[in-house]
């Protein structure tokens, strides 16, 4: 560990963060620790969670997990510890607050998702992995796995949400929908740090009315598509 830290404040120095060795040191030491108590299934949780709450707001992920680290409320793991750097949480705090109006506008929710569909599926295997990092390859391409595969059912059961909404006129199903996720996703990251086991059964829920939802959905979409279309959809 020792020779960790002059590297610690070389890479600080080159991002514009000057401190001295010994602030490097005990920070180090610090998020050491209490990485080091989180048992596996906190580890696998947090995965789960900014996989999974990655394919509804990806941004939001990333800005609040960085400014949790960096306010102190929880002590991240070494591959997540980039998040707190403030150029990322201005740049995901930015892009957060732009997601946070395009997403309620109806079509452009849609358009905004089909958009990031080959950003948050990426990005939250890249989360999910790096909960790990170097540290375990192994668990780190397990995390990958997990938290892409989390993210896209995610981002799957949204996109088909929002397209059967924004087939009404009105506009209020999908503020609600909105707001609804910008919800989950907060509670979905407290409930994965604070108490892993409920997130896994949130989770396990989650997946299930996912399911169904996107069973039930493309059978409605498709049948709002056979009325306007019914030449092109009977032939496909």
């Amino acid at each position: 560990m020792d020779q960790l830290w002059p590297s610690i404040v070389q890479w600080l120095h080159t991002v514009g963060l000057h401190v001295d060795p010994g602030t490097a040191r005990g920070v180090a030491e610090g998020a050491a620790r209490v990485t080091a108590t989180m048992d596996m299934p906190s580890l696998l949780a947090l995965a789960a969670a900014l996989g999974w709450a990655s394919g509804l707001r990806l941004y939001a992920v990333v800005f609040l997990t960085g400014l949790a680290g960096a306010a102190g409320w929880i002590a991240l793991p070494s591959g997540l510890s980039v998040l707190q750097h403030p150029a990322v949480l201005m740049a995901s705090g930015l892009m957060l607050f732009v997601e946070f109006f395009a997403d309620k506008v109806p079509w452009l929710d849609s358009l905004w998702d089909g958009i990031h569909a080959f950003i948050r599926v990426p990005a939250g295997a890249l989360l999910a992995a790096s909960v790990f990092g170097a540290n375990d390859a192994t668990m780190a391409v397990v995390a990958g796995l997990l938290g892409g595969s989390l993210s896209a059912t995610a981002l799957a059961t949204k996109m088909t949400t929002r397209a059967a909404a924004n087939v009404s006129p009105e506009p209020f199903s999908n503020w609600g929908l909105s707001f609804f996720e910008d919800g989950v996703v907060v509670a979905a990251l407290w409930l994965a740090a604070a108490h892993p086991v409920w997130f896994a059964v949130a989770l396990v829920v989650a997946l299930a009315v996912s399911a169904l939802l996107l069973v039930v959905l493309f059978k409605f979409l498709r049948a709002v598509l056979r009325r306007l279309f019914p030449a092109q959809v009977k032939v496909a």
